[in-house]
């Protein structure tokens, strides 16, 4: 590969970092390492120049997604690397994403085994969340919220703005990728058990897991969540229509509402369609 960039999102990880940025000159020596401090209280700073690694630094927290995008627009590499700034990536499987990236692929995700999610709900979540998304696009999604990847640069960058500054933005780029027909590989990776604690909490964070859920599907094909919830409102209201009619002879007006509900949820699903493909337009 032409010159490759890593870039590593971390908040108050000094102690992983102190581990991981040595551990990455060895495995790559030729690559350009970016650290993207996302407004750190700890000693992030001081290690960055200790190794002699570039540190953009944010005067406050911005988030996981923002601190990937400040990381992309600086990096000079035709070729992207993202790692956790935990300590759960293992710098050596880098070379087995790049490989993939020789293959044709324009991204290669590191797919992390049920005994690497850190913990039964997240596995849980992360199960969910995989399936989703391989009957949205059709492909086998091995691991929708990896934040291992490897990409091309110019392909990635086309996506920035639509990359929330959450914590999302691996579920977000590989839809992108997978709408845009850009061919997405999986590569199976082992993760080790973050340093530190994680920044994500499970109550805090319910809502937002629960809204990545609908952003997968108005990602990619916003018509296949809303015709099938418009045609259970259609059958609903026939349901009732002959509850009613057997029991009392007449059309009532939860029928109707049901009835019109229909209508209204495939024709949101419809302009949320023409949206999606106006997102996705290029002009070249």
């Amino acid at each position: 590969m032409k010159r490759l960039s890593i870039i590593l999102p971390a908040k108050n990880e000094a102690g992983a970092l102190a581990r991981l940025l040595p551990a990455l000159r060895i495995a790559q020596p030729d690559a350009e390492i970016i650290v993207v401090d996302d407004g750190s209280t700890d000693d992030t700073r001081a290690i960055c120049a200790a190794n002699e690694v570039d540190c953009l630094s944010s005067p406050y927290s911005m988030g996981n997604g923002a601190a990937i995008k400040r990381g992309a627009r600086a990096a000079r590499g035709e070729c992207l690397v993202f790692m956790d700034g935990d300590g759960q990536h293992d710098p050596a499987d880098i070379d087995r994403l790049l490989a993939r990236l020789q293959d044709g692929y324009d991204m290669a995700i590191g797919a992390r085994d049920w005994g690497s999610q850190a913990g039964v709900g997240r596995g849980l979540a992360n199960t969910l969340y995989n399936w989703l998304a391989t009957h949205m696009t059709g492909h086998p999604v091995l691991d929708l919220t990896s934040g291992f990847r490897a990409v091309r640069a110019d392909r990635f960058r086309e996506f920035l703005y639509l990359l929330p500054n959450g914590f999302s933005y691996p579920t977000t780029s590989t839809m992108a990728f997978f709408r845009s027909a850009y061919p997405v590989a999986y590569v199976p990776i082992k993760a080790a058990q973050r340093v530190g604690k994680s920044h994500i909490r499970p109550l805090r964070d319910g809502l937002r897991f629960l809204l990545i859920i609908f952003k997968i599907a108005t990602l990619y094909s916003p018509l296949k969540l809303f015709a099938p919830a418009s045609v259970l409102f259609f059958l609903l209201g026939c349901l009732n229509y002959l509850w009613t009619y057997l029991h009392s002879g007449r059309l009532t007006n939860g029928s109707s509402m049901l009835w019109s509900a229909a209508v209204i949820v495939f024709l949101i699903g419809l302009v949320s369609e023409q949206i999606t493909s106006l997102t996705y337009r290029r002009d070249d």
